[in-house]
């Protein structure tokens, strides 16, 4: 089902309200960068600061501006399953392709209260759901037993994005689950080696800033190509690394501000980049060609 790249794309803001038109602004140049999806309002998307008209908004926007060329798989997830199936029902009425459904963080359940939330979701909606496990964010993971039990038991669950693990875990789940259950790496540079093990894409925030060139490293990969692939992954190394400097989505919000397609707002408790960190993204697009 989710298949390639898939942009975690930021959620402009502009005196402090989502900007619209900048959305579906970025929307259109995923588009037309090649990418096969938007995930709107993930980590990236700052989803923990927008209140909750404002998640569905954000959602309906990135449909609205999709326009059937690419899925959006709308981040939908919550640490409260009512809140989650709240989210997750108001993203299919919206039109969504999917739901990305993060690990609850905070309230560190267990094993079974992950198993039981997902499966609440499940049951409460027609979408296909990738489960988002972030253990750097959420504290904790999911496990692959309960991934695996999650795809026996739900046939909406159809994949995971995998942010935070290794490749020898997306061997383990590639092991255990069915072939059609697709693994997503949610780390830019973890795509080359959870490919080679059997992911089948990624959810990128580098991609927000080069979308063609990371949907092209993805092809590459999925045809066999190491060879063209690893050229484009050292090309694109210092940008992956430069993303993460600071806290995301600070430094690829910079580099948009940077490029003309969108202001460098935020939300507290969440603030702009440092000047040196700044510079830094600046150096490293400049060198990629994107700013002359």
């Amino acid at each position: 089902m989710f298949t390639g790249t898939y942009t975690a794309i930021v959620t402009p803001f502009k005196k402090g309200k989502v900007d619209e038109d900048a959305l579906a602004r970025l929307v259109k140049a995923q588009i037309k960068g090649g990418v096969d999806g938007v995930v709107p309002v993930g980590t990236t998307g700052e989803s923990p600061t927008v209140n909750v008209d404002e998640h569905v908004r954000v959602i309906e926007i990135a449909v609205q501006a999709a326009a059937g060329k690419i899925q959006v798989v709308a981040g939908s997830g919550a640490n409260s399953t009512a809140e989650a199936i709240h989210l997750t029902q108001a993203a299919e009425a919206a039109g969504a392709d999917g739901s990305l459904q993060v690990c609850p963080y905070y309230n560190k359940p267990s094993q079974d209260g992950l198993f039981q939330h997902y499966q609440a979701v499940a049951k409460n909606t027609g979408l296909p759901i990738m489960l988002y496990s972030i253990p750097g964010r959420s504290v904790i993971s999911i496990e692959v037993p309960t991934v695996v039990k999650l795809a026996a038991k739900c046939s909406n669950i159809v994949s995971i994005k995998e942010a935070g693990g290794t490749a020898d875990r997306v061997s383990q789940l590639r092991q255990a689950l069915p072939k059609d259950f697709t693994i997503l790496s949610g780390d830019d540079g973890q795509i080359l080696p959870f490919m080679s093990v059997g992911a089948a894409g990624v959810v990128s925030v580098a991609s927000n800033v080069v979308p063609k060139l990371v949907s092209r490293m993805v092809k590459l990969m999925a045809a066999g190509d190491l060879k063209k692939a690893r050229n484009l992954h050292e090309k694109l190394y210092d940008l992956f690394k430069v993303l993460f400097i600071e806290t995301s989505p600070g430094p690829v919000k910079a580099a948009l501000n940077l490029m003309g397609m969108c202001d460098e707002e935020y939300r507290l408790p969440l603030t702009k980049v440092s000047k040196k960190t700044k510079d830094q993204v600046r150096k490293v697009i400049t060198e990629l060609g994107i700013l002359k």
